[in-house]
């Protein structure tokens, strides 16, 4: 605790007015024991209060703040309230606080309640739903006019994007994919042993990983690498004012950005997809082999008759149908909230986040959509 650097006193010249005498150093550090002081000598009332500060030998932006306030306040009450005395540096800073007052924080806002922040989410939902509906209709727009003017697009780029998005991650997707395949083969052995078909762990696999989770995995890990980082790199362009810059020079964004992203994951998702088709039946098979005892060459048979002669290959070829919208989707999603961003480091954060949890979301979605689809029409 440091000693005080300051005095103040109460004087009543008269039985309705008050006078405090200031004398010392008044410094930030001693506002709360001033603050306490004062009111202390103002309990008891007074028509009139002065504020004599002919002792006071410095006066730092803290110690003035409080005085002005103390006069407000007092003010405010109906006391007539008035400094004195402040000479030379003292009545500067005085004079200077009273020209530019310290502006007060805001209030903080009462807690809303339940509806008011289901309606105040639901709207922001809205507007969310409301701007990707543009910029979708924006780059279906320019792919447009790319198709009729292809040297418009910056195709240097793509097979870099292409490489990143595929070949980068065929490692981790393959990884994934077979990790898959072996669990579902494993939980099914255990069913299929007891009503002794044993043969069916083909179908049951290769079925699931086909149509359902191969796409939907590999998706998964194409938006936690791939459109993170799409939406990163242009949230960082757009707080450093590099898609201004590529305005300027007459470089259309969506060109130049937006639709080698898009057409990178358009192309590299399916083919990844075939690769997660592949291994994912891989895990399965390993689990026939060396849990059920079954033969390569009967797993192989039986997955080839439920691929190919009893689903006619529209089980591969749906898939593929979906992984090429969830490719589109990851694309789209992330180049949005990256050209989106606001607020500098932490804008990028924010936007990288949002592009990863909506993209989720909307894969869920639409790998639901299909599956209601595909129960609906038999396909």
């Amino acid at each position: 605790m440091t000693d005080r650097t300051f005095e103040v006193n109460r004087v009543d010249p008269e039985a309705d007015r008050a006078e405090l005498r200031f004398s010392g150093e008044l410094n930030f550090r001693d506002t709360s024991r001033l603050w306490r002081d004062v009111r202390e000598l103002l309990e008891r009332p007074a028509r009139s209060v002065r504020f004599d500060l002919s002792a006071v030998e410095g006066l730092d932006g803290g110690s003035t703040a409080l005085l002005l306030k103390l006069q407000s306040e007092l003010s405010e009450r109906g006391t007539q309230a008035e400094i004195v005395g402040a000479q030379g540096r003292v009545r500067a800073m005085l004079d200077l606080y009273r020209a530019h007052p310290a502006r007060l924080a805001p209030p903080h806002p009462e807690d809303a309640g339940f509806f008011d922040r289901v309606g105040r989410l639901t709207l922001e939902w809205l507007e969310d739903l409301r701007a990707m509906m543009a910029f979708i209709g924006d780059v279906l727009a320019y792919t447009i006019s790319a198709l009729r003017a292809p040297r418009s697009v910056h195709w240097r780029d793509l097979g870099d994007l292409m490489v990143r998005a595929g070949v980068d991650g065929l490692p981790i997707i393959i990884l994934i994919n077979f990790l898959v395949g072996l669990v579902v083969g494993f939980q099914a052995a255990v069913q299929l042993e007891q009503v002794g078909a044993d043969i069916l762990i083909a179908d049951l696999v290769v079925l699931s990983v086909v149509r359902e989770l191969a796409p939907l995995m590999t998706a998964i890990v194409v938006a936690g690498r791939s459109g993170a980082a799409y939406a990163a790199e242009l949230g960082t362009m757009k707080v450093s004012e590099e898609i201004d810059a590529l305005e300027t020079l007459r470089l259309d964004a969506y060109r130049f950005l937006v639709l080698p992203r898009l057409i990178a994951l358009v192309v590299m998702v399916p083919m990844l997809t075939l690769v997660a088709d592949v291994v994912g039946a891989l895990g399965g098979l390993v689990v026939a082999v060396f849990a059920m005892d079954l033969t390569v060459a009967a797993y192989l048979n039986e997955a080839h008759f439920a691929l190919v002669d009893l689903g006619s290959g529209h089980h591969v070829a749906g898939g593929l149908v979906k992984s090429v919208f969830f490719g589109a989707a990851i694309a789209l999603i992330a180049c949005q909230r990256g050209l989106a961003t606001q607020g500098g480091a932490a804008g990028v954060g924010r936007a990288t986040t949002s592009a990863v949890v909506t993209t989720l979301f909307v894969l869920i979605l639409v790998d639901a959509g299909f599956t209601i689809l595909g129960h609906v029409f038999d396909f």
